[in-house]
């Protein structure tokens, strides 16, 4: 089969693409910019487009489908040209499901926490040897690629995202995997840019749980207030399960979850993580694993890739990466490291560089988020601005959406870099928080 690739540097999209070639289809693909780690995954599987743009001479009727990636444009060449010949052109969410018809399809879907609950599943499930395909937003340790896709396997393991599924199909990507057992981590307003109406927004998941096959499975967060509005409007065929924070301690900053046979010491840490613990056990539990295997496997469960990531750690000092951007997701990572490591000195690190968040209106959602470091630092990249063509944020409009006058902010690498050199070396956690790079800093070299 010949499949063509519209936007194939993107994070899911490279992975679908080399999955797709191992299973003996012809590939090729487009982007305008491709990044590490995609550059070198499509390069090492001979994928790497040879030059760098859209063009409408990649395209020619030969092509079965071409999956379009969201990054893409409505007057985007290749898309054009796909149009104009006739071909089937598909979301790659869209093409995910064609390919599941027939496995159960599990989707997890939430404004945070959804790559963390998608991956503790998978690492159960390959604990208890069962065989199973998936697609997941990030690298896990133990899986060579996010995506595998067989004709084989039963079920298929899906992260299922808010955002639209390309320039054709202006509707959430999870509205078409139609899942037979789902689970909403919870509702926090994000893509704004996209959403501008928060009851759209919370509309998407409500969509979502009723697009459920019928006598489906849903599993909510009873901890979220936006879920326990909507769950009243849940359809009626679906058996519902909901959860919240297990009883847990932390001694010496391990935490341990309590369970029927005693206690079990985790690698994960924070209430958030807890909860998504729980979840994932449930969604566990419908595909037939007991309390005890759950327990069993999750216990060496470390982490999504920039999940609560450990670059880092002495004795004098820890350093952690997250993901972290959106509101809900800082606050927790905040919360949770807070409260492993109530005796040190918490400096976080927050890159705003997302539509949402550089939007002066958004910048209220994030009330608090940093309040609970000693030392609040951000980092704004100009160039950011530039890239997305958005005025450059006012920096004392930013101290007061954040409600924390005591946040510095600084606006490129070398200034980070020499603050940080700075900064106490002695009993402390440092927390950098983006979904971005901060323009390249090696955070490596700099938590040594």
């Amino acid at each position: 089969m010949r499949i063509h690739l519209i936007a194939i540097g993107g994070a899911v999209m490279h992975n679908l693409a080399i999955v797709l070639s191992r299973m003996g289809n012809k590939v090729t693909g487009s982007d305008d910019a491709i990044n590490d780690p995609a550059k070198t995954n499509l390069a090492n599987e001979g994928l790497l487009p040879e030059n760098l743009g859209f063009f409408a001479e990649n395209i020619s009727s030969d092509i079965d489908v071409v999956i379009l990636g969201m990054h893409a444009r409505s007057e985007n060449p290749e898309l054009l040209e796909a149009q104009k010949l006739g071909l089937k052109i598909v979301s790659f969410p869209e093409y995910i499901f064609e390919i599941s018809k027939n496995k159960k399809r599990i989707v997890v879907a939430g404004s945070h926490g959804k790559t963390t609950v998608t991956s503790m599943i998978m690492h159960v499930l390959k604990a208890c040897g069962m065989d199973f395909d998936y697609m997941v937003g990030a690298k896990l340790r133990g899986f060579d690629t996010s995506v595998k896709l067989t004709e084989s396997a039963p079920v298929i393991i899906l992260e299922g995202d808010e955002y639209l599924a390309s320039p054709l199909q202006r509707e959430s990507k999870f509205m078409f995997y139609k899942p037979h057992t789902a689970l909403i981590t919870g509702i926090a307003w994000d893509h704004i840019n996209v959403f501008p109406v928060y009851s759209d927004y919370v509309n998407q998941f409500l969509k979502f749980a009723n697009s459920i096959e019928s006598n489906g499975t849903l599993v909510w967060c009873a901890e979220d207030k936006e879920l326990q509005h909507i769950s009243t409007e849940f359809k009626s065929d679906l058996k519902v399960k909901s959860y919240s924070v297990p009883p847990h301690k932390i001694v010496n900053g391990t935490t341990f979850v309590s369970a029927k046979n005693g206690e079990v010491a985790l690698e994960i840490f924070g209430k958030h993580n807890l909860m998504n613990m729980e979840g994932a056990r449930l969604v566990c539990e419908d595909l037939g694993i007991s309390t005890a295997q759950f327990y069993d496997a999750i216990k060496t469960f470390e982490g999504a890739a920039n999940r609560l990531q450990l670059l880092y750690k002495s004795e004098t000092k820890i350093v952690y990466k997250d993901f972290a951007h959106s509101p809900s997701k800082v606050k927790a990572t905040v919360a949770a490291v807070r409260e492993q490591f109530p005796d040190k000195t918490l400096i976080c690190v927050l890159e705003l560089h997302t539509f949402s968040s550089l939007n002066e209106d958004f910048l209220p959602q994030y009330e608090g988020a940093l309040n609970a470091a000693d030392v609040p630092l951000m980092f704004l990249d100009k160039h950011a601005f530039e890239l997305k063509k958005m005025p450059m944020l006012n920096e004392q409009k930013v101290k007061e959406g954040f409600k924390n006058q005591a946040i510095e902010i600084l606006h490129t690498k070398e200034e980070l870099s020499q603050k940080l050199q700075l900064l106490p070396k002695q009993n402390v956690c440092f927390l950098f928080m983006s979904s971005g790079t901060f323009s390249g800093l090696d955070l490596g070299e700099i938590a040594k």
